[in-house]
């Protein structure tokens, strides 16, 4: 994996935002969940070296395997995903 930059997924203000919408909580769950994985998605699309649009689903899981194997192997600091 390339070095990427630090992300934040969703910003304090993003979910003061949503927190606002006229959505039931279940609504605002899946929105943060939207908004974070495209992010997300984005910086997998720039790791792999293909346009957002491009990106596949197998690409997506070989992305999520190589973070978990770096999350176990250098530790969650290392990872992108920090969990």
């Amino acid at each position: 994996m390339s070095e990427l930059p630090s992300v934040q997924f969703l910003t304090l203000e993003e979910s003061t935002d949503i927190d606002k919408a006229l959505l039931s909580s279940s609504d605002k769950f899946l929105t943060r969940l939207t908004i974070s994985s495209l992010r997300l998605l984005k910086i997998i699309a720039l790791d792999v070296g293909v346009a957002l649009e491009d990106l596949t689903s197998e690409q997506v899981i070989e992305w999520f395997e190589k973070d978990a194997k770096i999350r176990r192997e250098q530790g969650s600091e290392a990872s992108v995903l920090k969990w």
